[in-house]
């Protein structure tokens, strides 16, 4: 791995070839195979095929969830205290995360929930050390300014991919007809691909610079490994602020949209062609937002994408059942903000280890990052099912009278009200600067 000086004068304006960027990116498609098979193939299959109550599986995925927030923190820290070793670190995930996965559809049927919790906690802490590593091995590219919204765009963008591909794949095993062969094929077609992915990451790594990380073996290195540092600096504390928030309001429909379809809507039949719409969607905006970066600045462009989540989204607040060619529109429209939301803060945050000179840091910067989108997904499923469940509401029954007007409001208007406060947070704290000032107008 070819390492360089953080201000480093030769390599400032390289710009990444197409091949470098997926090369980088490609390991994202496998990782988004990791997500959707864990929480909502899996639990079905040992339920239906195993027999395990349901009950038992939700507690011990619950308990997989605190467990696999909470080692985020450390994943960070030792990517951090031994960025020597973070290929062999990288090595480890992968290896975790293909085994655990394919365990976790090769159940042991003597001890089924034993083996599905052991599968899964491999699964997802590999899932966790890759793409924190993934992550920060994109912040560390030494590369132009204006190029890292490309970075994460390609990677977003591939993994988007991924997604479909791994919501599509049972289906299109069969899993309707044969649920243990269809997850038997699933799993070992993956491993292949994550083989694939993970040389191409190794062969990136031998083709480019990345910011150097090593540490000096004195007190001032120690120190900088100290938690109480990391967010010592007012620009992260105010950057994962909004950062937190912002995720927060995306994650609120993402919990609720499979209930808004069904029960508000009742197009349960239309869901796949939603989310399939939604995410190309996301996937196609990648490039216009680098755009609109380079042009306009990160920052802008990020607010810009949260005034284009409000005015298309707030629409859904109004909608009722059969209303399924407007809300595909909608699907389209802010699925355009989903690829800003992908896209630029990773690389505001990549522009911000370059300007601070936090390289040694990086690892557990990304590492924030995964946690926040982990805690935000778990904030939303506390809040608004309870909330939900508290009012009556049932899935998959139909709705009482004042209910739908409720799903619509905590489904579409509160993430709408949150977004306009992020955006408020980001046009005070940046105070109107230019598109290259420092975020919120904080020196780095």
């Amino acid at each position: 791995m070819t390492q360089t000086h953080p201000r480093s004068l030769e390599n400032r304006h390289l710009k990444p070839s197409p091949v470098q960027l997926a090369l980088h990116g490609a390991m994202a498609f496998p990782l988004a195979f990791a997500g959707l098979p864990i929480y909502l193939h899996a639990p079905d299959f040992y339920a239906t095929a195993l027999g395990v109550p349901l009950t038992t599986l939700g507690l011990v995925l619950l308990v997989l969830r605190l467990i696999d927030a909470v080692q985020d923190p450390l994943i960070g820290l030792i990517g951090d205290r031994y960025p020597q070793h973070r290929q062999l670190l990288l090595l480890s995930g992968v290896v975790g995360l293909g085994a655990g996965l394919t365990m976790l559809f090769h159940p042991h049927h003597s001890a089924p929930i034993t083996w599905f919790a052991l599968s899964v906690l491999l699964c997802t802490t590999g899932f966790s050390i890759v793409t924190i590593f993934l992550q920060t091995l994109g912040g560390l590219w030494d590369v132009a300014e204006v190029e890292r919204s490309r970075i994460t765009s390609w990677r977003e963008a591939i993994g988007l991919l991924g997604l479909l591909t791994a919501a599509a794949g049972p289906a299109l095993l069969g899993v309707s007809s044969n649920p243990q062969r269809a997850f038997h094929l699933y799993s070992l077609y993956y491993l292949p691909i994550l083989a694939v992915a993970t040389a191409a990451l190794l062969y990136w790594t031998t083709q480019v610079r990345l910011l150097s990380q090593q540490q000096d073996k004195n007190d001032h290195a120690k120190k900088l490994l100290r938690w109480r540092d990391i967010f010592s600096h007012p620009w992260r504390r105010r950057f994962f602020a909004l950062y937190g928030l912002n995720t927060l309001a995306s994650a609120i429909p993402a919990v609720l949209v499979l209930f808004f379809i069904r029960d508000r809507l009742e197009a349960e039949a239309a869901t796949g062609t939603f989310l399939m719409i939604y995410f190309l969607s996301g996937a196609g905006s990648m490039p216009i937002w680098h755009f609109v970066a380079t042009r306009l600045g990160k920052y802008r462009a990020w607010g810009g994408s949260m005034g284009v989540a409000i005015v298309t989204f707030i629409w859904a607040s109004f909608l009722g059942p059969g209303d399924l060619f407007a809300y595909g529109v909608i699907c389209a429209l802010s699925g355009l903000a989903l690829g800003a939301d992908l896209a630029l803060p990773p690389a505001i945050l990549a522009d911000h280890i370059n300007d601070s000179a936090g390289s040694r840091e990086a690892s557990r910067l990304f590492s924030v990052t995964t946690l926040t989108t982990k805690t935000s997904l778990a904030c939303a499923t506390g809040l608004v099912l309870p909330l939900l469940g508290f009012a009556g509401y049932q899935p998959g029954e139909a709705l009482p009278m004042g209910l739908g007007p409720l799903l619509n409001i905590t489904y579409a208007t509160l993430p709408c009200c949150l977004k306009i406060l992020c955006l408020v947070m980001l046009l005070r704290w940046q105070g109107g600067g230019t598109a290259r000032s420092a975020l919120f107008d904080t020196p780095v």
